[in-house]
């Protein structure tokens, strides 16, 4: 008996030991699987592009043991509330537009300031990569939300789509449009009258007349919400940057996946933004075409987009005022932003 007593207590031993070497060591095996559930806006479109090229890249690297589980429209909850939910752990990760909620990334916000990112696509990545690294930016991730940057969501620049004709800044005049905080104080010296609306909200909002025009990236989002089909005017040449956007992930899931899996994430978001510029491109393709066929496009010259630009000086200056005043080193941020985005301008 107590031969055989022993022989349990050694066997006990050794299978605690295992047991904590698996936790130390990290997954190494199925039942260690981490899952990341992941909260998408709207449907899968060429924006989702990003999120799902992760997905592939991480369920590759790890051998099936970091699964990325994407839902789309907002089937974990609302997207207004993707922050509160990542911190409290409702779930670990999803898409996030800082203009849906501006005072909970004053900072990383920046890049909605109007016109200041660069205008093409390509180095508008270049800029928000930087601006996601940022000590400032990281910062208020971590401390505020428990996040940190995991992978892009770059949008290309905005145009209008809507029931009001916009030939000119002067055609902003009474105009209800959709457009971020930031964005709208551009436009509101044209007269425009600033309506916040989510993305999914969309469609109905321009049939019922809630708004008169929706600005969003073009081409692709108005092709995926279906807008061309309750519009008669689309815009082209304004090129305004918009939202701002990414995909956070909670700090205390992604610090459970082993280092050499976390090592791979700068390759996992070069793929990503490569897998976007590829989503975009073929969603031009498809629908600007489309739009052309079925609407009235007002091109914006040069010098038209000029008379919309010439005012954001001011807007950034007091964008920095305002964080300042509020204890926050806006100045520091526009000032690293402003200098990222000449290394661009051609």
């Amino acid at each position: 008996m107590e031969a055989t007593l022993a022989t349990s207590r050694a066997m006990a031993r050794a299978a605690v030991m295992a047991i904590s070497l698996a936790a130390f060591a990290g997954p190494v095996n199925a039942q260690d699987k981490l899952v990341f559930n992941w909260n998408i806006f709207g449907p899968k479109r060429a924006v989702t592009a990003g999120i799902e090229t992760m997905a592939d890249f991480f369920n590759k690297e790890s051998g099936g043991q970091v699964e990325i589980r994407i839902t789309y429209g907002s089937a974990l909850g609302p997207e207004k509330q993707t922050p509160e939910a990542i911190r409290s752990g409702g779930y670990e990760g999803g898409q996030i537009c800082t203009g849906y909620a501006p005072n909970k990334f004053p900072l990383t916000n920046v890049m909605e300031l109007p016109f200041l990112p660069p205008r093409k696509l390509e180095d508008r990545i270049k800029v928000d990569e930087a601006v996601y690294a940022h000590p400032l930016s990281v910062k208020e991730l971590a401390d505020r939300w428990g996040m940190m940057y995991f992978g892009p969501t770059a949008l290309p620049n905005y145009e209008f789509m809507g029931n009001r004709r916009i030939a000119k800044p002067e055609d902003f005049k009474g105009v209800k449009v959709r457009i971020s905080g930031l964005n709208a104080k551009a436009l509101q010296k044209f007269g425009a009258v600033p309506v916040v609306v989510t993305a999914p909200e969309a469609y109905t909002a321009l049939e019922r007349g809630t708004i008169d025009s929706f600005g969003f990236p073009y081409a692709y989002s108005f092709g995926a919400y279906k807008l061309h089909e309750v519009s008669k005017y689309v815009t082209e040449g304004i090129a305004l940057n918009g939202f701002m956007c990414f995909q956070g992930v909670s700090l205390k899931a992604w610090n459970r996946v082993p280092e050499k899996i976390r090592a791979k994430l700068p390759e996992a978001r070069e793929a990503a933004n490569k897998a976007l510029l590829k989503a975009y491109a073929e969603a031009d393709a498809k629908w600007i075409p489309v739009f052309k066929e079925k609407l009235e496009v007002n091109k914006f010259t040069p010098e038209l987009r000029a008379q919309l630009v010439a005012g954001a000086n001011e807007i950034w200056e007091n964008w920095v005022k305002e964080q300042e005043a509020a204890g926050r080193p806006g100045r520091q941020m526009l000032d690293f932003v402003k200098a990222e985005v000449a290394k661009y301008k051609h």
